[in-house]
């Protein structure tokens, strides 16, 4: 008897998600911190340094000069700017959402050391000789012009210094107001150049006593009101290098985020209508627990006060295929079960059981690298990783407990007894419950024998691996100025099929000769523009305004110095290594060292065809590559540890292994066992990353590429080079030391 509560309690919990998800989406949406790669604006690692040399940069100096750069960007009127201390002697600085990036590079970097001199350069005022916070734009009396005036702390000392200079011989009667001035810098050079250095250079004739000083020059309103704001925000008493920078134009924000947006839809799209076309009823379930996932997913990113990327929404789209193959690994389960001739509610209950282990091992895993990531990661790719940590927890939280309470509903209310159809079980593949035989597993109603031909995998990773090395030492990686240094430019002309030449003539307009040019985009109107040399941010500045007059779309610019490239490529080889120790460590624990050692094997397989690949096709080679190669690493060993859960468990029924070919059996079975399962998984996360490789966003195209890559490598290691490794390994002193599975062991791993 059908009992409908179940079924009513389903749809109630079904309608009041949704009813809570229509009614709040947009809000969260709405409050969701947007990256510089999705609104603009940018971002910039600044070292410190002392002006005095013998003074050091301890913590309280950093945190006054975090203040000061606060107190500057404040005038900006910039929302919730971020400012970060690293190490001993950095800043990051980011501002999301600016109008005008020029205007605020420069007051962000200006030291506002204000002085006050004459014609030979000797220093009579300086900043401290300024009433605090009195500085004004405002206009002159005799022509109207803009200017700035000053409050003095002590005018009787201004009438000092005034009276002097008035009595020197003109020209040289001139008292010359200096911002930064260095040492080395000449009045008497600079006077003579079109834009001097100095500010303004007002002739004096009398003692002057008058508690203000009005400094007039070459100013518009704006630029006047900006000096204004520089000197009340207060002179840094450091100095401030750029080692990094990026840059997005508020236009190449918008058009990637709804790119990508619309591309990650795409893919989410195309993985619901897979699951409810191969898995029917459980299928339906799965898309109904991933949309509840993907709103916790920006819920929680939102309360967390997570600032989204470009990135960060590859990894959310990425996290919806790991939360379905936690569906797919309990729903073939499931499906295995019917067919021994379990009934529905048995094979429910013992396939939710048996999965359940599987899936918290691959999430483990999985968490380890992007654990790594976040550790090792900058900017977006530590967003990238931060979300994709949520994504992983959401995502077994949702897919075990979220699936399970609701298919349960409608398995308790026996409405899909006798209905193994529903399942995507056919009524000819269920064997009588009394019939003792085992099914022999098979895929496409035929079954495969992977063991047997393992030599030839291995000669066809062999010559693969080969021919990737030899690629590599020749050709090299296309590296990215992460890794190599120096500037990067993207600009967006809105021309169709535009030409290296035309954007190379605008560089040869600014004397800027590029080392590379490349053409990208759907309809080649993006050209990419690589620099050998970091640009300084005048030249940067330059670029801007020449492009954005050109074109009418502000271009990006990306610039790292050597130490920070040095930095990144180390960071990215730690960060593979210390991802694969702690792979290593786990997987020995919760299985054996031979396991782990074979699952790191597989990934760094994986991870060097994405190398390979990106040799051969030359591909710019940048930091979210690493992210992607992290990302697949979790993959690889995720699809590896689901293998060898099911070895692990096959192990555990034989009891006693002592032939190779016993143990080949085994090997062969669990791996027709899983099949179903690793190409299901697979096609649903290629579904998502080809997606965002045909549709996201330019600047994440080679990440997608990185990924569609892994992913498929991620799957052929898994089945035709992880297990078969092993195999070799554990097999050759089986005659001597038989693998023995004692009762107490439950899953602690097979035993010598």
């Amino acid at each position: 008897m059908v009992k409908r509560g179940r079924i009513v309690a389903f749809f109630l919990i079904v309608l009041v998600f949704a009813a809570t998800i229509g009614t709040t989406i947009t809000g969260i949406t709405k409050d969701m911190k947007l990256g510089l790669d999705l609104q603009g604006g940018f971002e910039i690692l600044y070292e410190v340094t002392t002006i005095d040399e013998d003074q050091e940069v301890t913590m309280r100096v950093l945190e006054a000069t975090t203040e000061a750069l606060r107190e500057r960007v404040d005038v900006l009127g910039v929302s919730e700017p971020n400012f970060s201390i690293e190490g001993e002697d950095r800043i990051r600085v980011q501002l999301a959402g600016i109008d005008d990036q020029t205007e605020a590079r420069e007051l962000m970097a200006t030291s506002a050391r204000i002085s006050f001199r004459d014609v030979n350069d000797v220093e009579y005022l300086d900043g401290t000789d300024i009433e605090e916070g009195s500085a004004r734009q405002d206009f002159d009396p005799n022509n109207n012009q803009p200017i700035v005036t000053l409050q003095l702390n002590d005018p009787s000392k201004f009438g000092e210094v005034t009276e002097e200079i008035s009595q020197m011989e003109p020209p040289n009667n001139r008292l010359v107001i200096w911002m930064d001035y260095e040492e080395g810098d000449s009045y008497q050079e600079e006077r003579l150049k079109e834009d001097p250095k100095f500010i303004s250079d007002p002739a004096v004739w009398e003692r002057l006593t008058q508690p203000s000083v009005m400094i007039s020059g070459n100013f518009t309103v704006d630029s006047a009101k900006r000096l204004a704001d520089i000197l009340n925000a207060g002179s840094l008493e450091v100095n401030l290098e750029e080692l990094y920078s990026t840059s997005v134009g508020a236009q190449f924000g918008l058009q990637a985020m709804d790119k990508t947006i619309f591309a990650g839809a795409l893919g989410v799209a195309l993985i619901f209508i897979f699951m409810i076309a191969y898995y029917r009823f459980p299928g339906l379930i799965a898309t109904i627990t991933l949309s509840i996932y993907i709103y916790l997913i920006l819920l929680v990113f939102e309360l967390m006060n997570g600032v989204l990327t470009l990135p960060g929404i590859a990894a959310l789209i990425l996290g919806v295929g790991m939360a379905v193959d936690a569906n797919i690994i309990t729903y073939e389960r499931i499906k295995e079960e019917l067919k021994e001739g379990k009934t529905i509610t048995a094979a429910f209950k013992s396939g939710n059981s048996n999965s359940l282990s599987t899936i918290f091992d691959a999430n483990i895993t999985t968490l380890i690298a992007a654990t790594v990531l976040f550790i090792f990661g900058t900017s977006s790719v530590k967003g990238f990783a931060t979300l994709l940590i949520v994504s992983i927890i959401l995502s077994f939280v949702t897919a075990v407990f979220g699936s399970r309470l609701f298919l349960g509903l409608w398995v308790k209310s026996k409405f899909l007894n006798k209905r193994p159809g529903w399942f995507g079980v056919k009524q000819k593949d269920i064997k009588d419950i009394s019939d003792e035989s085992e099914i022999e597993p098979k895929v496409f109603g035929r079954q495969f024998d992977f063991v047997s031909n393992r030599k030839k995998f291995f000669a066809i990773s062999i010559l693969l691996v080969s021919i990737g090395i030899i690629c590599l030492s020749v050709f090299r990686l296309n590296l990215g100025i992460d890794f190599e240094s120096g500037s990067r430019v993207e600009i967006n002309t809105e021309v169709a099929n535009v030409t290296k030449e035309e954007i190379n003539e605008g560089f040869e307009d600014l004397q800027l000769t590029p080392e590379n040019t490349v053409i990208s985009g759907d309809d080649s109107e993006i050209g990419v523009v690589r620099f050998d040399e970091d640009l300084g941010p005048d030249t940067i500045g330059e670029i801007k305004e020449y492009f954005t007059a050109k074109y009418g779309s502000e271009p990006n610019v990306s610039t790292v110095s050597p130490v920070v490239g040095q930095e990144l490529a180390k960071n990215a080889v730690l960060a593979v290594l210390y991802a694969s120790i702690g792979i290593i460590i786990y997987v020995t624990l919760r299985f054996e060292f031979y396991f782990a050692l074979t699952a790191i094997i597989a990934l760094l397989h994986d991870a060097f065809f994405i190398l390979a690949l990106f040799s051969i096709t030359r591909l710019e080679f940048d930091i979210t590559i690493i992210a992607a190669i992290l990302t697949i690493v979790g993959y690889s060993i995720n699809d590896t540890i689901v293998t060898f859960d099911r070895v692990r468990e096959n192990l555990k029924r034989k009891k006693r292994v002592k032939s190779f070919a016993e143990l080949a059996v085994i090997i062969n079975k669990s791996l027709m066992q899983t099949l179903a399962r690793s190409i299901n998984t697979v096609i649903t996360v290629v579904f998502a990353a080809t997606m965002l490789l045909l549709f996201g966003a330019t600047s994440i195209t080679n990440f997608a590429f990185a990924l569609v890559v892994g992913l498929i490598a991620g799957t052929y290691s898994s089945l035709f080079i992880a297990s078969q490794i092993w195999l070799i390994w554990r097999g050759k002193n089986l005659k001597e030391k038989p693998i023995v599975y004692l009762e107490k062991q439950r899953n602690d791993g097979p035993q010598v």
